[in-house]
């Protein structure tokens, strides 16, 4: 049979024709395409700027299906899940990004910092630690080394946040000299609920000459020396607390008292007491003063004086209360009501406030419980701020 080329010849414009409209309907699409994804990425912006973040979502998740190799897109969409506490979507957003073996490296290390903090959010602390060591060398790392703080603070891995905290004060990344004293402090606190007191002292005395003027290394070593029977020891160590951290008298004026009396230093401490007074007026260095000068044989009428002076220099109801607590009224058959009603009201006076975010506590925090924040409560009390 012979062959027709006629068909050929009839056949080769056919096909040409048919790839042009081919090639021609597959520019057209990506034209569509290309079109589609910058309204969607564009319409994503503008409902993040009117704050309609679950439209901002959906517009962002129509641009990754337009253009999927597109990063930008996927680190919006994972950062607008972690803003809405969609953990999970959000983890599963930057896991994708770093299986993507065409991800540049400044993407790569940008993703996995996105995930630690993915992971920081849910609460996933192993899970963090993990993606932030991963950190380590990157332009992440000094960011890497503040989450590790934080988590393992939450965690109280006083140890590793110890580590940490070394690293980042060797990197210049500030002083954390103050921070990695609270370390050992919580450290020698555990040792010392668990019986071991040397083990404690070592520590706190490796907190002292960390941060030299931080009060509260100084303190707690003070306070075990008295446990120990070394009243002389913390009765020195609590007055040089007095020189090297003068704002934090208040929380130094009853333990150096009580120090004092047991080691038969009462007059000099009184005196630096006063002469502190004067300077500075505290209703702890007032504590203070009158205990010793209990001690030391003055009358009650002089001792309580103080209070009266106090109430000269200021309006102070805590003092008022303390004063008329010794007084016999007019009416005393009617004094317990009173002096009831007013340790009641002076309850919230005596309370000492964080400074960061208001939490108020009966004692004194080095760290805030509400927000975690160190050094933020003052040493005065409500009353005095």
């Amino acid at each position: 049979m012979d062959f027709d080329l006629s068909w050929i010849l009839l056949g080769l414009p056919l096909a040409f024709g048919l790839g042009w409209l081919a090639s021609r309907l597959d520019l057209r699409q990506l034209r569509i395409e290309n079109r589609q994804t910058p309204k969607a990425y564009f319409r994503g912006l503008n409902f993040l700027l009117n704050e309609q973040q679950d439209q901002a979502i959906d517009a962002f998740i129509e641009a990754v299906q337009h253009d999927p190799d597109t990063s930008e897109l996927h680190f919006a969409l994972g950062n607008l899940f972690r803003r809405r506490g969609e953990y999970e979507r959000a983890v599963r957003v930057h896991e994708h990004l770093l299986s993507r073996g065409d991800l540049s490296e400044a993407d790569r290390q940008r993703a996995q910092h996105a995930l630690a903090l993915d992971f920081l959010k849910a609460g996933l602390l192993d899970r963090a630690e993990d993606a932030l060591l991963k950190l380590e060398g990157t332009p992440f790392e000094a960011q890497a080394r503040l989450a590790l703080l934080a988590n393992y603070e939450r965690s109280r891995d006083w140890p590793q946040a110890a580590g940490i905290a070394r690293k980042l004060d060797n990197s210049e990344s500030g002083s954390f000299s103050s921070r990695l004293a609270h370390y050992l402090c919580e450290q020698a606190a555990a040792h010392l609920a668990a019986g071991e007191a040397s083990q404690a002292r070592r520590l706190l005395e490796q907190a002292v000459e960390t941060a030299p003027a931080a009060p509260r290394p100084r303190i707690e070593l003070a306070r075990l020396l008295s446990s120990q029977g070394d009243h002389a020891a913390a009765c020195a160590l609590l007055e040089a607390t007095l020189r090297a951290a003068p704002a934090a008298t208040p929380l130094v004026a009853a333990p150096l008292a009580q120090a004092a009396i047991a080691c038969g230093r009462t007059l000099p401490v009184l005196e630096q007491f006063k002469a502190n007074y004067e300077l500075m007026p505290s209703l702890d260095v007032l504590e203070a003063i009158v205990a010793l000068e209990a001690t030391v044989g003055g009358n009650g009428g002089t001792t309580r004086d103080w209070y009266v002076r106090h109430l000269e220099r200021e309006p102070s109801l805590v003092a008022a209360a303390k004063w008329i607590a010794g007084e016999k009224l007019e009416h005393e058959q009617f004094h317990p009501q009173v002096q009831r009603a007013l340790d009641h009201a002076v309850k919230p006076l005596t309370r000492y406030r964080c400074a960061a975010c208001g939490f108020e506590a009966k004692q004194h925090f080095w760290q805030c419980p509400g927000c975690q924040t160190w050094d933020s409560y003052p040493a005065r009390r409500v009353e005095e701020l």
